[in-house]
């Protein structure tokens, strides 16, 4: 029942496509755990994103989890946003970021704006710019799950590449590492120590200067409420660089986290939901 009307607890519809499929990771899994939880607190029931913005009218709040990738279904996800901003319901998360919610865009002002990101460039005249690399990433701005990605022995765009693509030089790293937000308030860290295992993740304890990395972007984000992820990497000189920030349904990793860490973000995300709701 909606709260609205004078149900006794607020509706979550949960936007999920649990057979979406991974390399490495069982996204159903997630999604089925963090459900099972919300309905504590919640009432909740789960819907795939094709069909969100048809019964969006019908719930107090609309939570986008493991959705999969946007570009597979992008005229069903403008539908969705645009429904919810027409009726007011709210979004979790919020529509207001302007991460890889948007699109890669940021990666290449935020490298242009001297961020330690990866280096990155959208403009054959800026090509140039991108440090000398054994082989560059070309990939789209609107791309996900590496669709789309392809790798180059030069820095090049296509003539018809527009403004869809962008290009950074590929980078030695010694591991990848996610630091993981609800709201501005870190809540645990992932690393994968073996580069040619992206996925086979262990706890990961960040030093002050690694917090205050992640941070940076997390207050960078116009983010209201919800998780988000920053993803880096480690480089052969040990500092770290952005690869990429996810604000629209990160996956979370939750099978990798200790009992207390999975306990502790799933109380911190049903605060800011309903934080959101009220």
């Amino acid at each position: 029942m909606n709260a609205a009307s004078g149900g006794p607890r607020p509706s979550v519809l949960f936007v999920t496509d649990l057979a979406y499929e991974a390399r490495g990771r069982r996204y159903c899994d997630e999604d089925i755990l963090l459900t099972s939880r919300l309905r504590e607190s919640f009432d909740v029931a789960l819907c795939h994103p094709r069909d969100a913005a048809a019964l969006l009218d019908r719930f107090d709040a609309a939570v986008v989890r493991n959705s999969g990738p946007v570009l597979h279904y992008r005229e069903a996800y403008d539908a969705f946003r645009a429904r919810a901003r027409e009726s007011g319901v709210r979004v979790y998360n919020t529509l207001d970021g302007r991460a890889d919610m948007a699109g890669k865009q940021y990666l290449v002002d935020l490298s242009r704006d001297g961020f330690p990101v990866i280096p990155t460039v959208d403009r054959a005249e800026d090509l140039g710019l991108l440090p000398r690399a054994a082989q560059y990433v070309v990939k789209p701005k609107l791309g996900a799950d590496s669709v789309g990605l392809r790798f180059t022995a030069a820095a090049e765009l296509p003539a018809d590449a527009g403004d869809t693509l962008l290009v950074q030089p590929r980078i030695g790293f010694r591991y990848e590492v996610s630091f993981y937000f609800v709201d501005h308030d870190f809540q645990y860290a992932l690393h994968a120590p073996h580069p040619e295992r992206r996925w086979v993740l262990e706890p990961y304890a960040p030093g002050a200067a690694d917090l205050d990395f992640a941070r940076r972007f997390v207050e960078w984000n116009t983010l209201t409420h919800g998780i988000q992820r920053v993803d880096a990497c480690r480089t052969a000189g040990g500092e770290l660089l952005l690869v990429e920030l996810e604000d629209l349904n990160p996956y979370l990793s939750l099978d990798r986290v200790t009992d207390e860490s999975r306990e502790s973000f799933v109380a911190r995300m049903k605060e800011s939901l309903r934080d959101l709701l009220s």
